[in-house]
């Protein structure tokens, strides 16, 4: 292959858009990927949450499944939660009451569902009917409903005036007759006035609201109505319960309505108890099912599944780019790997990803920089691998301290002293600092539920370290990055015996 070919190869790896949101929808729709039964599962008509670390693709799917949807003619609203309220920092502001705020953001998050309903409708995109029409304006009035909470004055005044001018007048004349008159007047005024001071407040009923709903699903049957709320983890955790129980009181219940929820586990809080009862949204019984992407790339789960995922990927990204870069098609699935990549390569950016397309694309993108006009090889892979971890992951936990010292002292000892980069945590509880890590795809989940044989009854999560964070430590002539696998005798971490 000649150096401009390769180039081309290069440079088409290297304009991949970062972000599903920076790309128009057609776009979206030729680079969508499935992930095994993911597509599947998030095109059932349940109503579902579905988790995935940053960068793992959910607002890629959302947006998809929100195209899908709607060329078979059902309606779809997508909304980011995080424009979802003004600059006013209404959500953040402690010193205003949860449900004062809850209630604001659930008014904020009513008001864009309705405005893309309208310009759905005034576009033509759906059947405008009266009952449609009737439903928006009930979920206007639902969402808008206003009542001022403060001190009442009740001011009443009255005044009493008789006025009675009585008497008798008689006269005679040549003529017999008489008159007589008698005068009476009275008037008696009353007013009364009732002051209000206090401040406006918004609250949403539920039962309007729901009827209102259930109103514009009707109005637009036989189509189903799709509610996308992406970002869900941008909302503070204190309101997330408030925005949910909206949902499972006032939107859930409603028939021909589906709503997918995209979030982040650790940083979520669907449900809080209240005394018998619970607010928010109960998963497994309000939400039919939870779907993770988490879990459907990782390389240790299935090698040959991840890499027909993100070879599929990659050359769905990077063939359009191609055709406008030469004028021969562009090469096929298989060839284009061989093309852009040495023996080996692929596969070790594969497992540098650690089942994150986002972190896969920048991977690539800054590999075939330092390839330049030659095929990507294994320490180019490499070499990118510690570079994004550099720039992006570790400046990210730099401002968690908590988070910055357990994972220095997890190199120390899973990397210093076990010359490994796994490592087994007990299930469950997880401290901040290793969800932190997490979230900051430092650690990754490669398996959930390993079974110690020695001791049956409990269960163990087993962790990797980065793949960037570990090659920024490796020897320039180390031979491999080590198999990802467990040994219950070397890989069990006791956090408290290593924070001492």
């Amino acid at each position: 292959m000649t150096q401009a070919i390769q180039l081309h190869l290069n440079q088409a790896l290297m304009r991949i858009p970062r972000r599903a949101e920076s790309a128009d929808r057609a776009t979206l729709a030729a680079t969508y990927v499935a992930a095994g039964s993911f597509s599947a599962l998030i095109n059932s008509a349940d109503h579902q949450i579905l988790f995935g670390r940053r960068g793992t693709g959910k607002t890629h799917a959302l947006l998809h499944l929100h195209d899908l949807v709607t060329r078979t003619g059902d309606v779809a609203v997508y909304v980011d939660l995080r424009t979802i309220g003004s600059t006013g920092g209404l959500y953040a502001n402690e010193a205003v009451s949860a449900a004062q705020r809850g209630t604001q953001l659930l008014v904020d998050t009513l008001e864009a569902v309705h405005d893309q309903l309208l310009a759905l409708a005034v576009e033509g995109q759906v059947p405008v009917q009266d009952r449609f029409l009737h439903g928006l304006d009930a979920l206007v009035a639902a969402a808008t409903e206003v009542e001022v909470v403060g001190e009442t004055e009740h001011e009443q005044t009255r005044s009493d005036a008789d006025e009675r001018d009585s008497g008798f007048e008689a006269s005679l004349g040549r003529t017999a007759g008489g008159a007589a008159r008698l005068h009476h007047k009275a008037s008696r005024t009353a007013s009364s006035r009732r002051k209000r001071t206090g401040v406006e407040q918004h609250r949403v009923l539920f039962g309007p609201l729901s009827r209102a709903l259930q109103a514009v699903a009707d109005g637009i049957r036989p189509a189903r109505l799709w509610l996308l709320l992406d970002e869900w983890s941008s909302v503070p955790l204190d309101l997330q319960p408030f925005l949910a129980d909206l949902l499972r009181r006032g939107v859930l219940p409603v028939r021909g309505v589906t709503v997918k929820l995209a979030a982040i586990e650790h940083r979520s809080r669907f449900f809080v108890p209240v005394h018998d009862d619970y607010l928010g949204i109960e998963a497994g019984a309000d939400a039919a099912s939870t779907v993770s992407l988490d879990e459907a790339l990782v390389f240790g789960q299935s090698r040959e599944r991840a890499e027909a995922f993100f070879r599929q990927l990659f050359h769905n990204h990077v063939r359009p780019v191609l055709e406008t870069m030469v004028r021969s098609a562009a090469p096929g699935i298989d060839e284009f790997a061989r093309s852009a990549f040495h023996e080996g390569a692929f596969t070790e950016l594969v497992r540098a990803a650690e089942g994150v397309p986002r972190d896969a694309i920048n991977i690539a993108a800054l590999a075939a920089q330092h390839a330049h006009t030659a095929r990507i090889g294994v320490g180019h892979v490499r070499r990118a691998a510690q570079d994004w971890y550099l720039r992006d992951k570790k400046a990210a936990v730099s401002r968690d301290h908590d988070a910055e010292a357990l994972l220095a002292r997890l190199v120390d000892e899973v990397v210093g002293r076990r010359r490994s980069r796994t490592f087994l945590l007990p299930a469950g509880g997880r401290p901040a600092a290793v969800e932190a890590l997490c979230d900051a795809r430092l650690l990754h989940v490669l398996r959930r539920g390993v079974v110690d044989p020695r001791r049956p009854g409990r269960t163990y999560d087993g962790f990797a370290i980065d793949y960037g964070c570990y090659v920024a430590l490796l020897a320039e002539d180390s031979k491999a990055v080590p198999a990802d696998a467990f040994s219950f005798d070397r890989a069990v971490i006791d956090l408290d015996r290593l924070a001492t």
